[in-house]
């Protein structure tokens, strides 16, 4: 089971989501899309809680009322986060995770430490905690599908990309050939048109 809320301090909403427990937390990070931004609290058990950016953006471009929103329900699913004033929540992008072999299931490392970064949270704040609860979805989601579905449409647009790249050069290159071919005339005909101190003498004009 997979929860979804919706965070919408600024329009248009973005979708937030963890798993139930640890095993949906697998999948979770097996799963993940480029867009995503993973949270957890720092150096604390949590749920692992993801935000679905919009195609193109970065982590830099969370609007910091949906990184508010990301950081606070967070802690609210922290059994000790949740009692505590001034933790800290990391964040970094789903694909610097990390998962080898040897750990254990729910945990994670990551590849690049730089590319984590620390949001603080003073306290809880139930006007927002209240606010995504009332927006909480229960899903049983096919995470293998969903993500296929999505690398596919990436890749066909990768491919549709390219398809228009080379139409672009083609048509460059015969607008190129077509210029060529056009200064190539321009010079004939002048050349055609050029006389010399010989055209139209006739040696028995002097006879």
């Amino acid at each position: 089971m997979v929860f979804y809320f919706k965070s919408a301090v600024i329009s248009p909403a973005y979708t937030i989501y963890m798993g139930k427990d640890k095993y949906e937390n697998e999948d979770l990070i097996k799963y993940g899309w480029p867009e995503d931004i993973w949270f957890h609290v720092d150096k604390l058990s949590s749920a692992h809680v993801y935000l679905r950016l919009p195609k193109g953006s970065t982590i830099d471009d969370i609007p910091k009322e949906v990184l508010i929103d990301c950081a606070q329900l967070v802690k609210n699913n922290s059994i000790q986060g949740c009692k505590m004033n001034n933790i800290n929540i990391v964040y970094t992008p789903w694909g610097n995770l990390k998962k080898t072999a040897d750990m254990d299931v729910g945990q994670i490392g990551f590849h690049r430490q730089k590319e984590v970064k620390i949001v603080a949270v003073e306290k809880k704040i139930n006007e927002i905690v209240n606010r995504l609860e009332k927006t909480k979805e229960e899903r049983y989601p096919d995470l293998a599908a969903e993500k296929e579905s999505r690398d596919r449409e990436e890749r066909n647009e990768k491919k549709a990309l390219v398809q228009e790249q080379k139409k672009k050069e083609k048509e460059d290159l015969k607008k190129r050939r077509e210029m060529e071919d056009l200064r190539n005339y321009t010079a004939l005909m002048k050349s055609d048109n050029m006389t010399t101190n010989e055209d139209g003498y006739d040696s028995d004009d002097f006879m």
